[in-house]
């Protein structure tokens, strides 16, 4: 059974440089905005193994007015999604999105979006998120899209 709970940022790096950073200094899971106070981290576990973590940026893009034509005014950024190797297929990344879509509409939250590796795009999709961008390029981690959800 996967259990999905809050975690600190330093509880996220494990899955993180496996996942998304591997080959490079550990010092790059620490992500800008990971201690703010509005920030949250999420980890799945299984069998008190963590399995998979995300992390939730309070972080308004003007972009996405402008795509979507609304004024967000309360509005999240997903970063750092990532299941190990060993977890995925087990629906692990759709229930920590789910836990988490949850908690951000108790908080009053209008709005996910984040950059979605170009290989995820087709899980965010079945998830009901749209690509609003054209492709870009993130130096030493590759091809993306932005996406989002009105929640």
């Amino acid at each position: 059974m996967i259990q999905i709970i809050p975690i600190t940022s330093r509880e996220t790096y494990p899955v993180r440089h496996a996942v998304l950073r591997k080959g490079r200094p550990v010092e790059d899971c620490r992500f800008s905005g990971d201690e703010l106070g509005t920030t949250f981290h999420l980890g799945a576990f299984e069998k008190d193994k963590i399995i998979g973590v995300a992390t939730f940026l309070m972080n308004k893009d003007i972009d996405l007015e402008q795509i979507k034509h609304i004024k967000l005014h309360h509005c999240y950024q997903l970063r750092g999604m990532a299941v190990l190797e060993i977890a995925q297929g087990k629906g692990v990344g759709k229930k920590l999105l789910k836990h988490a879509e949850k908690l951000l509409k108790d908080k009053q939250v209008q709005g996910l979006w984040f950059n979605a590796r170009v290989n995820a795009i087709s899980f965010y999709e079945k998830m009901g998120y749209e690509i609003v961008s054209e492709p870009f390029m993130i130096p030493q981690v590759g091809d993306h899209h932005k996406m989002m959800k009105l929640l």
